[in-house]
């Protein structure tokens, strides 16, 4: 619930009165205060402080104290918190506007995604619409980044035909089109990544780069193959509408800005780290030497394919919603084009 204070300061005349609003919002974060996410959070924040000229505040709750992953969306939908992080896979019925960042495309970047979903979330209005029947606002978007393929022991998985019998961890469609592969899915959180790999539980892992040296994994791994296999955006910072609606123009102004400066921070915080860990990996640097291989384009081509069931199953859940899904997803297609040819001929944001 927005907390509202008022400040009345006294100027030397005594008819000149000013007033100034401060508006605190509860923030519900699921994951721990630490690692690049949680920094990007905190720059988000600190962003829209500054930006508001002081007037938003935040009040926030790490690792799911308030909301945790599954009863974020239905929390912030009926104003648990004022805004608070979500992913699509935890909600997909409520989130089903954001599951169009989960499905496998060309593109794995972080900031090619993130921006991507940044613009589709905000320009078109069927997917506006679809949040705002949850009572939600969109605001700005997390990235796995790319998929790729951590294993223990003699495991590895560099085609198609390595995935048939292994036991893997992953989520999502990915999860869907593994299993579809021929994989066994063990269903384990991130936290358990670990464990998982160091006991047998799992072969694999369909994993982020981010996360090798957050979770430690690359004690456990014997191996690493870069597939580069679409990425989890459907993962965004949303607002409760009613919460939304209470603000100031100039405090959503803040909020907007402040989430679109957050997806290059973030973005540069990953690509920064996915480099770091490909290279620590490959000398020992971070811990333990393992190798690194990357995925042929033919095999990688044939993981995307894999997955255009899924991107057709998406289309028919927007269709029943009243929506035309293949427009929207030929819309979000152009766009990500757009900031994948704007990357490779300009470089990042931060490169110019």
């Amino acid at each position: 619930m927005i907390i509202k204070k008022l400040f009345c300061g006294l100027a030397i005349s005594l008819f000149s009165i000013s007033l100034s609003a401060e508006t605190t919002l509860r923030y519900s974060e699921t994951g721990p205060n630490r690692g690049t996410r949680a920094q990007a959070i905190e720059y988000f924040m600190k962003n829209a402080t500054e930006l508001s000229g002081g007037e938003l505040k935040f009040d926030i709750h790490w690792g799911g104290a308030l909301l945790d992953y599954k009863a974020a969306a239905g929390g912030l939908s009926v104003g648990t918190a004022d805004i608070g992080s979500v992913l699509a896979v935890y909600a997909p019925t409520k989130l089903k506007a954001l599951a169009i960042g989960d499905i496998p495309h060309q593109s794995a970047d972080p900031w090619v995604g993130m921006r991507a979903m940044y613009e589709v979330m905000n320009t078109n209005e069927d997917l506006k619409k679809l949040l705002k029947q949850e009572n939600l606002v969109y605001l700005t978007n997390f990235s796995s980044s790319g998929v790729q393929f951590e294993c223990s022991g003699s495991n590895k998985i560099e085609s198609v035909e390595d995935i048939k019998g292994k036991k893997i961890r992953a989520v999502a469609i990915y999860s869907k089109v593994l299993n579809d592969l021929g994989a066994e899915i063990v269903g384990v959180t991130a936290g358990e990544i670990y464990q998982a790999l160091d006991t047998g539980l799992v072969d694999c892992s369909a994993s982020y780069l981010y996360t090798v040296r957050a979770l430690k994994t690359f004690e456990v791994i014997d191996h690493l193959s870069l597939s580069d296999w679409g990425q989890i955006a459907g993962f965004a910072i949303v607002m409760n509408a009613d919460s939304w609606s209470y603000l100031s123009d100039s405090e959503q102004k803040a909020l907007r800005e402040a989430g679109s400066n957050m997806i290059d921070y973030f973005a540069r915080l990953q690509v920064e780290e996915m480099d770091s860990v490909v290279d620590g990996l490959k000398t020992g640097e971070i811990g333990n030497k393992v190798p690194v291989t990357r995925w042929a384009p033919e095999e990688r081509q044939r993981l995307i394919d894999a997955s255009e069931k899924y991107t057709r199953d998406w289309i028919e859940s927007l269709n029943k919603s009243g929506v035309d899904g293949k427009k929207v997803w030929e819309q979000y297609m152009e766009i990500v084009a757009r900031y994948e040819k704007e990357k490779e001929e300009l470089g990042y944001p931060w490169e110019r």
